[in-house]
């Protein structure tokens, strides 16, 4: 069974992410930025680490959980070479460094607080991924 959009469970996912990015900002004055609060594990800051953990592991565990009880909620078929999933992981973390930040930051807590330099950076990286995910899949389709 593939996984097919839904109107109402995916209005309830936006509205989760829309809740959690809410509360870490209400509750510990943090943007939920998924790149951001990974790379602050890598220079950590005196008391600055313990969010960052819980934060990535409530992801990590929601996955799992997701996993567990409808793991036909999240299968996933991948047709593409093993080195064409890292460059797309490289590519994707040298964009968020120079991007300052991901989509998460940009597109879920930087639009919400109507920040110019996300909206700019959102249609930068909608744009560009667009572009990327056509020209690799002509391409790739040309390969075979």
């Amino acid at each position: 069974m593939s996984p097919e959009f839904t109107p109402v469970l995916s209005t309830v996912g936006g509205a989760l992410i829309g809740l959690s990015a809410s509360a870490l900002l209400l509750f510990e004055s943090r943007i939920a930025g998924i790149s951001g609060i990974v790379g602050g594990l890598f220079t950590p800051l005196k008391g600055d680490t313990a969010w960052r953990v819980a934060f990535l592991a409530g992801l990590a565990l929601a996955g799992l959980g997701g996993w567990w009880f409808a793991p036909q909620t999240v299968a996933v078929t991948i047709d593409r070479s093993p080195w064409m999933l890292i460059a797309g992981g490289l590519m994707v973390g040298v964009g968020t460094r120079l991007g300052s930040g991901c989509t998460s930051g940009h597109g879920v807590c930087g639009l919400s607080r109507r920040s110019t330099r996300s909206l700019a950076s959102v249609i930068t990286f909608m744009a560009v991924g667009a572009i990327v995910a056509v020209t690799v899949g002509q391409l790739y389709r040309g390969a075979r």
